[in-house]
């Protein structure tokens, strides 16, 4: 059965997002306009099995929103973003 993903639409992969995962702990997403850090954590947990610290949301010049998503020191961002295809 396919999960209805409504507020993640992208990972985020690149050097930034990269240092924030080995050194942080750290995931960034790009989410959609409408959600917020209720809805968002709740979609990541569920998706990607995983339990959330904390979620910071920036909103883009660009008109882009992304959530930085920091785990709880049990789960590793490397492992997940290796389970993603980032790595």
């Amino acid at each position: 059965m396919e999960k209805n993903i409504k507020y993640i639409l992208s990972v985020l992969s690149g050097e930034k997002s990269t240092r924030l995962m080995q050194i942080e702990n750290k995931l960034s997403f790009i989410v959609s306009k409408d959600s917020n850090k209720i809805l968002i954590k709740k979609e990541a947990e569920d998706l990607l099995k995983v339990k959330i610290e904390s979620i910071n949301i920036i909103n883009r010049m660009d008109s882009r929103k992304i959530a930085i998503v920091k785990l709880k020191p049990e789960y590793q961002a490397m492992d997940i973003a290796t389970q993603l295809g980032l790595i």
